[in-house]
């Protein structure tokens, strides 16, 4: 078997579930077990900064907070910059601020008025892709501000969630499941 794809079943390995978290029925798909491995984390990162459409953008913005781990990596290797959407209270300053549901909830995202100014064209970076209620938050507060969103990228995409159906730009999973 090639190496490209001994490793990345090897990065399907290293993708845990926990089940019943953070409630009874949902099963959870971690990713942090990937960054004990620096030379999976690295060919990740570099399969994630491949693509068109973040050649195109002007910036990332990365969903809190694994979206950080993974967003901060594709803007060093890809020479971006990077703003954050976090959980209401994290930031300072003013801040535009938009509510969602999630598969176990609700919940909120913020992100710096001042951070966006520079900018008309993002991609946004997760770790997974379920329902895509965190990334439509997102993206409504970018287009909310006149801004356009080019694509997503993400590790994982829970594919029977059908998250991609809510958006008219393009997905990038490294993983289906």
């Amino acid at each position: 078997m090639p190496s490209r794809l001994r490793s990345m079943k090897k990065l399907e390995d290293l993708i845990l579930t926990y089940k019943d978290f953070p409630k009874k029925g949902i099963d959870f798909k971690d990713v942090l077990e990937i960054l004990k491995y620096p030379d999976i984390f690295q060919e990740l990162i570099l399969k994630m900064s491949s693509t068109q459409f973040l050649k195109n953008a002007e910036a990332i913005i990365s969903i809190d907070a694994r979206g950080f781990i993974f967003g901060s990596a594709i803007a060093l290797e890809s020479s971006k910059p990077m703003i954050v959407a976090r959980k209401p209270g994290k930031l300072p300053g003013h801040t535009l601020t938009k509510e969602y549901d999630l598969e176990y909830g609700k919940n909120s995202l913020s992100i710096q008025r001042n951070a966006l100014k520079k900018f008309n064209s993002f991609v946004i970076v997760d770790d997974l892709l379920a329902t895509g209620g965190t990334v439509n938050c997102v993206s409504s507060l970018l287009q909310d501000q006149g801004k356009e969103i080019l694509g997503l990228i993400t590790v994982i995409e829970l594919k029977k969630l059908e998250g991609r159906s809510k958006f008219d730009f393009p997905v990038q999973a490294v993983i289906s499941l």
